[in-house]
């Protein structure tokens, strides 16, 4: 990298983390009209590339790594971004503490100026410390590289221990449950993906995943790892049982990367403090992505973890960055591919007062949608787009579904949305 001196680069933006936030954001810049030069920086040696194929394609050996990519290389030359990748920002020192323009030192030294500054750094995995967490075959996936060694592991493997039942963890069982590998996933909670789903998804996916042939344990805490040679080849349980597993993925949560913004006072442990467009506290500053806490008028402050919620947040915080007021902010959606289901969530479910089941859970297309005070709030979907995609728009625009109607099949949810 060329050595960039802070008073050479007034009206750099610097965009540290180059993920799919910080393409977005660099990317809005450019689409916004923006002519003034963008580094984005990253820790990985890799271009941007999309990581919820890493659980599943990628993992099922159906996607290689080029496949990943989210833009070629010749997309930075054209639109005049550069990516420095393989790097890390070890400080940030503004010129005022109340003002944006300031300069970054690198890992290696160097030092970049900014005038305007993103932070898209995402997080890294919450790791175990219990005894035997440093046994070789425990895995945690995070990178491409992750992905790369537990692939190759899981191939040899037999028995395979999944700890945490959340999105990442339910996707990794069901491709290793569909190699065929003798699969148990441990859930420290009482039900699954409890931090992104109501209980009624909680108890119609344990029932799937375990009709798939894949062992579900609820309440299953994880006091230690046991071993032979210096590798794994179990898991201890609190009840003194021990499960069996050559290979283990760890899968209990994402801690944010907020060390840099709480240098200059803009995060805590929590995240990196935002309003709904992606601004901090500091004009010309803004946070977007995973590492991003953001207030919302209902839930206080949440952080909201989803490839889609990174795409609206960078594309706001890239117009606030250029002095422009982003549009209303979208609803939130999600979605999580689980064997042959298809969950498609929109909306928070937070707080919800009364849940309407619209469909057979038993035939596995269905929808749940749940309702605050009368109006709805969110939708669940299993392998059941049409209901997804019209209640999002319900959402979006503003309407309702009346309670009453939502369960009866023969009324079809548009009609709603056209009235």
């Amino acid at each position: 990298m060329d050595h960039v001196q802070s008073h050479a680069a007034r009206g750099r933006t610097l965009v540290i983390g180059a993920g799919q936030a910080g393409l977005q954001v660099a990317s809005s810049l450019r689409e916004l009209g923006d002519l003034d030069p963008i580094t984005v920086v990253g820790g990985e040696a890799h271009l941007p590339y999309q990581r919820p194929p890493l659980s599943k394609a990628f993992l099922a050996g159906q996607a290689a790594s080029p496949d990943l990519t989210l833009r070629h290389a010749d997309f930075y030359d054209l639109h005049d971004i550069a990516i420095q990748s393989g790097m890390w920002i070890d400080s940030i020192t503004l010129d005022d503490e109340n003002g944006s323009s300031g300069t970054a030192t690198t890992s290696d030294g160097e030092t970049i100026g900014f005038s305007r500054l993103a932070f898209t750094l995402g997080g890294t995995p919450r790791r175990m410390s219990v005894p035997g967490a440093d046994l070789a075959g425990i895995h945690y996936l995070r990178t491409i590289d992750d992905a790369t060694a537990l692939r190759a592991e899981l191939d040899a493997a037999d028995h395979v221990a999944i700890v945490g039942g959340g999105f990442i963890g339910l996707e990794i069982a069901a491709t290793a449950t569909a190699k065929g590998k003798d699969v148990t996933v441990l859930e420290a909670l009482d039900r699954l993906m409890a931090r992104a789903v109501a209980p009624e998804m909680s108890r119609f996916y344990a029932d799937a995943h375990t009709r798939r042939g894949t062992r579900i344990e609820l309440n299953a805490t994880v006091t230690s790892f046991h071993g032979a040679d210096g590798r794994v080849t179990g898991v201890g349980l609190s009840d003194g049982r021990a499960i069996k597993a050559e290979v283990v993925v760890v899968g209990i949560g994402l801690l944010p990367h907020t060390e840099l913004a709480s240098s200059i006072g803009l995060a805590d442990a929590r995240g990196i403090r935002v309003d709904q467009a992606g601004r901090t506290r500091i004009g010309g500053i803004v946070a977007a992505g995973d590492c991003a806490l953001t207030a919302h008028p209902v839930h206080g402050e949440i952080r909201i973890e989803s490839v889609p919620n990174a795409i609206a947040q960078a594309k706001s915080a890239a117009a606030a960055l250029l002095g422009r007021e982003p549009g209303k902010p979208p609803v939130p959606w999600f979605w999580s591919d689980q064997a042959d289901l298809k969950l498609q969530m929109a909306g928070l479910s937070m707080g919800y007062d009364h849940a309407v089941v619209r469909g057979q859970p038993g035939s596995e297309q269905f929808s749940t949608l749940y309702y605050r005070d009368g109006e709805i709030v969110s939708v669940e979907s299993v392998n059941s787009p049409r209901d997804y995609m019209t209640v999002r728009r319900i959402l979006e625009v503003g309407g309702n579904i009346p309670v009453e109607a939502a369960g009866d099949l023969k009324i079809p949810l548009k009609d709603h949305l056209q009235r």
